[in-house]
């Protein structure tokens, strides 16, 4: 995407389709779109590896063992990396020099390469270690607990290889390239899902031919984002340079940040470990979590991740009107998508995971408890999605020790909450107190950020949370009473079943649109702009 001469407004008008506001979201749109095609091909890997594997104790040692990569993946990778690279690096491509900016790229990527090859080795050693810790559950079954440990130490590098490939997401974001990066995922899902079919059955253990893919996908998610990469002119070299001044305002970025972002990731590695206590908990949060994130990543991470760029051009020039504005507007349009969503899940989560999972290996039973998980995380859905847009204006103002702090009080609540809500509800509880621990956290942080723009629009965000919640009453209406029906307690009937999910989604989405139209919906004006002005587009080439 080519850049363009920001305007001074920070008006969230749909009429001004060449604002800032108009770019952010299309390049939301252009990330959703792309992220929507990985969260489909990961939904079918997700459907696959139920009903090869369901919730049974290879299962649990295959979640319980990915949950470690993951959560340093989240520290060393992802949003952290992208939260404390732009900044620096939109910095110097505007200010400096081609080279001096090429020349930071190389020095932040050859450091990250030798500190998480490091990291990577020394977590490979330390594997025993790390399951009997994050796996208390699993200390009676040593069959398990060693299997678990293998998958871990198999699993590791792809800590490695999608590190890198945070940074170059990073690197093609900055340059306001979105579409490469947000592809690169389904690479990484198409890997997983060969894998799991064609390779596993040649396995005495058939889970560590999906622990085995897992590796080869992140490689394929780095690798197929350097064409990108050099497009854009920026050749990646070996530059150790560690002291160079860019890639140490960078790590001072990063330190408080990987906690202030990877925060999800913490509570659910805390959940997982309180969870292996409760046979099939750990599978239960995975699958309940992988649906959660399919309306996150398309649009609440991937608004986070369009608005950033902008949010730190502003924040460089010292403009706190047009920040604050954009902002406002990636909450309301965050609203707008995740509130139907989290209401779907809430209402629907009992006919979903029976429609697509209920097969093979994963039992009725299986459903009940993903179905109970799914509840207590879609409490908190609103917050997890709004969190990362609220966390990204403080990492533009280069301020990474707000998040941080609060982070570390959400942990806390989550710790409390879990310790109290698992004896009671079991994996439910867990699910619960992250729910509440995100939402506590999000209030805190907002709190924090009005503050320090003096006010967040609130009114203008007041009014579209009112037309969002008229909008929502024959959505809840209509899903209350599919999900009612006597079919999705009945055996077979796959056609009729899909069918009525068919009519719950369409009505939903018939029903709130038409609802925000009636409303004249500033949010839907200019969703449907965005819409309109890239099908000529699309349809010329």
């Amino acid at each position: 995407m080519a850049q363009s001469t920001l305007p001074p407004s920070g008006s969230i008008s749909p009429q001004n389709p060449q604002g800032e506001t108009h770019q952010i979201s299309r390049a939301a749109g252009l990330i959703g779109a792309a992220t929507f095609c990985s969260r489909i091909l990961g939904f079918l890997r997700d459907i696959i590896l139920a009903n090869l594997f369901g919730a049974n104790a290879a299962a649990d040692a295959f979640y319980i063992a990915y949950r470690i990569p993951n959560l340093l993946r989240e520290l060393f990778a992802e949003g952290s990396m992208s939260s404390a690279f732009i900044p620096v690096f939109t910095e110097y491509h505007s200010t400096r020099s081609k080279e001096e900016a090429w020349e930071l790229a190389s020095a932040a990527f050859t450091t990250l390469l030798t500190l998480v090859t490091i990291v990577t080795l020394l977590g490979i050693l330390a594997a025993p270690s790390l399951v009997w810790f994050l796996a208390p559950g699993l200390h009676k079954d040593t069959a398990q607990l060693a299997t678990t440990t293998l998958l871990t130490q198999i699993m590791f590098p792809y800590l490695l290889f999608v590190s890198l490939a945070a940074l170059s997401m990073g690197i093609l974001n900055a340059l306001r390239s979105f579409a490469i990066p947000a592809l690169a995922p389904v690479f990484f899902n198409i890997c997983v899902i060969v894998f799991a079919l064609a390779i596993s059955p040649a396995f005495d253990q058939p889970i560590i031919a999906v622990a085995i893919g897992i590796v080869v996908g992140g490689l394929a998610q780095f690798l197929m984002q350097l064409p990108g990469l050099h497009k854009k002119g920026c050749s990646l070299s070996w530059n150790f340079h560690p002291t160079h001044p860019g890639v140490k305002r960078m790590g001072v970025l990063l330190i408080p940040t990987l906690l202030g972002l990877a925060v999800t990731q913490i509570n659910l590695t805390i959940s997982t470990i309180l969870a292996s206590y409760f046979e099939g908990g750990p599978t239960y949060l995975f699958y309940a979590m992988r649906l959660i994130q399919f309306p996150l990543g398309i649009f609440g991470v991937a608004m986070a991740t369009a608005i950033l760029p902008s949010l730190s051009a502003h924040a460089a020039k010292g403009a706190h009107d047009e920040l604050r504005a954009t902002v406002n507007f990636g909450l309301r349009m965050v609203f707008f998508i995740i509130l139907p969503s989290m209401a779907g899940l809430m209402l629907l989560r009992t006919p979903i995971i029976h429609l697509f999972f209920e097969h093979g290996a994963f039992s009725a039973l299986d459903t009940i408890g993903t179905a109970s998980a799914l509840l207590g995380f879609s409490v908190g859905l609103w917050a997890f999605a709004s969190y990362r847009i609220l966390a990204v204006a403080f990492y533009s103002l280069q301020d990474t020790r707000t998040p941080a702090t609060i982070a570390i009080i959400s942990v806390g609540i989550n710790i409390g909450l879990s310790l109290w809500l698992m004896n009671p509800f079991a994996h439910t509880g867990l699910a619960l107190a992250a729910g509440l621990a995100a939402i506590s956290q999000t209030v805190m942080l907002a709190t924090m950020l009005s503050q320090r723009l003096q006010g967040l629009l609130w009114k203008t965000l007041g009014a579209s949370l009112a037309r969002t919640g008229i909008a929502l009453l024959p959505m809840i209406g209509l899903c209350i009473w599919i999900a009612s029906l006597p079919v999705w307690q009945e055996a077979g009937q796959s056609l009729p079943k899909m069918a009525w999910f068919l009519l719950a989604i369409g009505g939903s989405v018939l029903g709130y649109f038409g609802v925000h139209q009636l409303l004249h919906s500033d949010e839907l004006m200019h969703l449907k702009l965005m819409v309109q002005r890239r099908l000529p587009k699309q349809s010329s080439q």
